[in-house]
């Protein structure tokens, strides 16, 4: 575990928290937005008469959104991880190693929590 200093300053790791924030309003109301969708489609098209058809899209609509839904509650989840660890100061810092992770990779995905190895090993993992 390497726990050298990533070089973070606090006025980067403040604006990395006010990105972070940003990025959970705007995942979290889009949630809200794609299941206020869902719903007005409902009331829409509840008294009309149903087609097999129609039960098909419904059904591949309903497995798109599930799978953006999973990708967006992965994603809130590293959000408010990173956020927590800007709180306890260990920002910057691997979960799964301590190794720093490049300021680079923090520029581009301020929601990292792993390093970019780590993070395909967990992808691969995952598929």
């Amino acid at each position: 575990m390497d726990m050298s200093d990533p070089g973070l300053s606090d006025a980067f790791i403040e604006s990395q928290r006010q990105r972070l924030l940003a990025m959970q309003r705007e995942l979290l109301g889009g949630e809200e937005g794609t299941i206020a969708a869902e719903r007005d489609q409902q009331e829409e098209t509840g008294s009309e008469a149903e087609e097999y058809e129609d039960d098909a899209q419904k059904m591949e609509q309903d497995v798109a959104n599930q799978a953006l839904r999973d990708v967006n509650d992965h994603r809130i989840a590293d959000i408010q991880r990173a956020l927590a660890k800007i709180a306890d100061g260990t920002y910057g810092y691997s979960d799964e190693s301590g190794d720093p992770i490049p300021i680079e990779r923090l520029k581009v995905l301020p929601e990292a929590i792993l390093t970019l190895q780590e993070q395909g090993a967990r992808d691969a993992r995952n598929q």
